[in-house]
């Protein structure tokens, strides 16, 4: 009897620590996720294809390690697929604790296969998060929905972005600007070989094809759900009948593609391209800020739209450091964070904060910045076109790279 009293009572202060444990890293019990974080070190896995960026997440860590005792290791990425990857692979191993990645800049695709898998920590915990309440969720429903995918606080919200062109002024004239898939096509007719965009599956050259899909597309709610095999050759064709026209008339007659958003932007500067694009409105800003444009670059986008959405952190259900990456998220999202990543000669990655729910030196500080001399106001961004449900993505890319990536 004795014994077996002794066996409850173990059993229960042990419940009572895994319970602690788990308290410490519940976003809802903040004082006790800063108290597990300090001393910790947070694998943040990131694109690392931006000095700028890389920049900005360097300064981010230095201060994560003033302020709470926390490291920041930048796993730099050139895929965050490839982070996706490591997890699927940790949990296929049964290693259900101890992951390799604890933080991981995400969206679109690669949020909705580590979602359907079972690959992301705790639903809820990013609308937990302190600075939650500055978010703009009522007014970017981008912030609730990736890619149609129900974020289900599953991750934090990092930034905006929205695709955006960019032409020399001194080499166009802005009345010789498409306003238009279809008059970019015409464009390129009349001046071969001066537009390209990145191979796919890099994000910003697919992200061209969803732009050219989305206004080309018989009904756009059919991008809203997942693709349907037995129609998309016919949803598609107006996609790959406009590449088949543009394909000749690409930078090097589409036998060869650059890079990525560095290359096309070197091109712009070196005069190889006059067309490009970003998915970053403050991008021309930036450059022309680091030296990497001439200051007569400017920007432009379509008057009926262009593709936007909101980029992500998360956390991976295994990830050793959760309280280390709760208190990193949360700082990303501090207004002092995102007034100086929204910053063009910094960044320019817009924020995801609303203004009217920020302090008054805060909601002043937003307005005072300076945007750039390339960046568009908000009221010339025109509409922004919803992202399609990520099957697409995938689906474009593949048939892209069957018709014409063998020859490259």
């Amino acid at each position: 009897m004795i014994r077996r009293a002794g066996k409850i009572i173990a059993a229960a202060l042990l419940a009572l620590g895994l319970a602690g444990r788990a308290s410490a890293t519940d976003a809802g019990n903040w004082e006790a996720v800063a108290a597990e974080a300090s001393g910790q070190t947070v694998y943040f896995n990131a694109w690392g294809g931006s000095e700028n960026v890389n920049a900005y997440i360097r300064w981010a860590g230095d201060e994560m390690k003033a302020r709470y005792g926390v490291t920041v290791v930048h796993v730099k990425l050139d895929d965050t697929a490839k982070a996706t990857a490591t997890v699927l692979a940790e949990k296929s191993a049964g290693k259900d604790e101890g992951g390799s990645v604890d933080l991981v800049w995400i969206n679109g695709e690669n949020f909705a296969a580590m979602k359907r898998q079972g690959l992301l920590y705790a639903p809820g915990w990013a609308t937990k998060l302190p600075n939650w309440r500055y978010v703009d969720h009522e007014n970017m429903p981008t912030v609730l929905t990736d890619f149609t995918i129900p974020t289900d606080g599953l991750e934090s919200p990092w930034g905006g972005a929205k695709l955006v062109f960019f032409y020399d002024s001194a080499r166009m004239k802005a009345s010789e600007l498409p306003d238009s898939a279809a008059d970019l096509l015409e464009w390129a007719a009349a001046n071969p070989g001066r537009f390209s965009y990145p191979q796919p599956p890099d994000f910003t050259g697919s992200s061209f094809l969803k732009q050219v899909l989305i206004e080309l597309v018989d009904d756009r709610a059919k991008l809203q759900k997942p693709v349907d095999e037995t129609t998309f050759a016919t949803d598609a064709a107006p996609l790959f009948a406009y590449l088949d026209r543009l394909t000749p008339l690409l930078w090097r007659k589409g036998k060869a593609y650059p890079q990525n958003y560095a290359d096309m932007k070197q091109k712009l500067a070196d005069g190889e391209l006059d067309i490009i694009f970003a998915f970053n409105p403050a991008e021309a800003s930036s450059a022309i800020a680091n030296g990497e444009l001439p200051e007569t670059v400017r920007s432009f986008a379509f008057s009926g739209g262009t593709l936007g959405n909101t980029h992500f952190v998360a956390i991976p259900y295994n990830a050793t450091a959760k309280a280390g990456a709760l208190l990193l998220a949360d700082f990303l999202l501090t207004p002092e964070a995102q007034l100086r990543k929204q910053d063009p000669k910094i960044w320019g990655d817009p924020t995801v904060l609303s203004p009217a729910k920020l302090p008054a030196a805060d909601r002043s500080a937003f307005e005072r910045l300076d945007l750039g001399i390339a960046t568009l106001r908000p009221g010339e961004l025109g509409p922004a076109l919803d992202e399609p449900h990520p099957d697409w993505m995938i689906r474009i890319e593949t048939e892209w790279i069957r018709r014409y990536g063998a020859a490259n």
